[in-house]
């Protein structure tokens, strides 16, 4: 007889050569509330894959003479949409490789673990699948949400906005907040931006930054009213940069306002048409702010870098993540706050899971940090408990259950 426990649970399914591997895995996995099924060829895993698409795939780097990087293409071309978590016991630059690679391919990476994994990193790891029932939309398959559907929710006001708090490291005040748009769907509930934003056209993403561009600055205003002034950052694209109609949206910022800061990613930033553009320098001249996000991800000339009028750089969260464990990653973090310093921008390290980093970002050079690990993005009122507090950062860590250390 099936048990019906099991038939709601989330299936997992692991590529392994080391069955002993395998076995310490699939224990993890029915902790975590996930059903898992091993293999130890890729043939019979994409045939079960076709047949019944699992929520997520595990797979070892390390195959034997089966090629794990080529076994992405085949997920992909499979039309695979679950969740790849990697797991290796390979150099971690080749790890790297392989993420990018399944990431360029459209799937769905959730990182890599070393081997033997270890519990906590599987559950974090696993923290956004609300793993023990069926996939979300955002998860299970390709979303079905039409054009038509997504004007419809710009229309009716159902996209909000939640905000990560981003904290000043000598301090511990929150000192800014990054808006990141959520979609209250009204039969799904709260959608996360991977569902929905690769789907915007054009002129809907267009629509979409300037409905996030007004309510956040509505937000702002109502914490500014309260005496909460955290600056404010907003996710543009390259295009949302260079339309000029983009000024007209902050000009009514007033002298005391804090600081609206645009965020676009390192490749957009450093595209030559927008190192030429007059829009950039027109926004920093009216007082805005432009950040590079996810910096260290591309292939950045350090000439552009100094050309570009940006006021922040965002470390991204690869290498802040391991800073501990990779002698490499920690490398990179302290010559992005160097490079920062020199030039007089402001450095900010993403993705701090866990606040042990936080002594050794600061010794660093890196002077703001945010990140799952020091505060989940929230809803407006939650920035006003948060904008109160003295020492936001050690309240909101001790919120979510994580020690501090002597980190002040």
């Amino acid at each position: 007889m099936n048990d019906p426990s099991r038939e709601s649970q989330a299936l997992a399914l692991v590529l392994e050569t080391d069955p002993d591997v395998a076995a310490v895995l699939s224990l993890q996995l029915d902790v975590l509330g996930m059903e898992s099924r091993y293999y130890q060829h890729s043939a019979p895993l994409l045939a079960a894959i076709v047949a019944h698409p699992p929520q997520l795939v595990v797979m070892g780097l390390e195959l034997g003479s089966e090629d794990a990087i080529a076994l992405l293409r085949r997920l992909a071309e499979c039309g695979y949409r679950g969740w790849v978590l990697l797991l290796s016991g390979v150099e971690r630059k080749i790890a790297r490789i392989a993420e990018r690679v399944g990431q360029t391919l459209g799937l769905h990476m959730l990182g890599c673990l070393d081997k033997p994994m270890r519990l906590a990193e599987l559950r974090q790891c696993l923290g956004s699948l609300r793993v023990g029932r069926e996939a979300a939309a955002e998860v299970h398959g390709d979303p079905v949400f039409s054009g038509e559907e997504l004007d419809q929710a710009l229309a009716r006001r159902e996209l909000t906005i939640h905000y990560q708090p981003q904290f000043e490291l000598s301090s511990g005040r929150l000192s800014g907040v990054e808006a990141l748009v959520r979609w209250v769907h009204p039969s799904l509930g709260l959608i996360g931006p991977a569902s929905f934003l690769p789907l915007l056209s054009p002129g809907q993403s267009k629509r979409l930054t300037r409905h996030v561009l007004a309510m956040a600055q509505a937000d702002a205003a109502r914490w500014h009213r309260e005496g909460v002034m955290p600056s404010l950052s907003v996710n543009v694209t390259a295009d949302d940069l260079m339309c000029p109609d983009l000024l007209a949206l902050t000009r009514h910022r007033g002298p005391g306002d804090p600081p609206l800061v645009l965020e676009i990613t390192e490749t957009a930033a450093m595209h030559d048409e927008l190192l030429g553009s007059e829009v950039a320098a027109r926004l920093c001249l009216s007082g805005l702010e432009v950040s590079v996000d996810d910096f260290g991800i591309g292939f950045s000339s350090l000439s552009r870098l100094q050309l570009l009028p940006i006021s922040e750089l965002k470390v991204d969260r690869s290498f802040v993540r391991r800073l501990h464990e990779e002698s490499q990653d920690a490398a990179i973090v302290e010559a992005v706050a160097l490079l920062g310093r020199r030039l007089g921008i402001r450095v900010v390290a993403e993705g701090v899971e866990d606040p042990a980093t936080l002594g050794l970002l600061d010794r660093f050079g890196c002077t703001h940090v945010q990140g799952f690990g020091l505060g989940r993005p929230v809803p407006a009122e939650a920035i006003l408990e948060l904008g109160a507090l003295h020492d936001a950062m050690r309240a909101s860590t001790a919120a979510v259950g994580a020690p501090l250390g002597s980190t002040p």
